[in-house]
């Protein structure tokens, strides 16, 4: 187990993975890694993070400098554990670009929503981060709830009534 990331090593990370990739992607940071970028956590455990479209030599690249820099990676984000929120694209906030590597921190939104789904008291501290910054609005995340509601059905792991009862509670108590 490699010790957790901090902001320099996290930094250090994407611009060392936008310099080693051999073409054009995105790459979406979410999790801990949205936290300690902009400082509401020292440190992460990994860094969770999707290509979306994954750039030539990635994964050449992830096996190098995980080790190189010593950091976990986790190839995880919120629609591997809810349905993906409509319009999450649009919604992912800019970080830079490196290299022909453009960053972002995936959709608030769908951060939001499987850190509730997740309940630790890290991630409930980083939603309210996230509501404080601006980033999510209560009634917004719960109509954006509502709307993959219907697709929930697909996730087995989820619980839909007490995900349910969790946003309507989170959001009732935001506002």
């Amino acid at each position: 187990m490699r010790a957790e990331t901090d902001r320099a090593k996290l930094e250090a990370f994407v611009i060392a993975l936008g310099r080693a990739v051999r073409g054009p992607g995105r790459i979406y940071l979410a999790g801990g890694a949205t936290a300690v970028w902009y400082g509401w956590r020292q440190t992460t455990v990994d860094v969770d993070l999707k290509a979306d479209p994954e750039p030539a030599g990635f994964y050449e690249a992830l096996a190098e400098l995980k080790d190189r820099l010593g950091l976990n990676v986790e190839l995880a984000a919120p629609d591997q554990f809810l349905p993906p929120l409509p319009g999450w694209q649009d919604r992912s906030l800019w970080i830079a670009q490196h290299g022909p590597i453009q960053f972002y921190h995936y959709d608030p939104y769908a951060q939001a929503l499987a850190k509730l789904h997740r309940r630790h008291q890290r991630d409930l501290q980083d939603i309210e981060a996230m509501r404080k910054h601006g980033w999510i609005q209560p009634q917004r995340l719960h109509e954006l709830f509502r709307q993959i509601e219907p697709q929930l059905i697909r996730y087995p792991a989820v619980d839909i009534p007490t995900l349910r009862r969790i946003v309507e509670e989170y959001c009732r108590g935001a506002t």
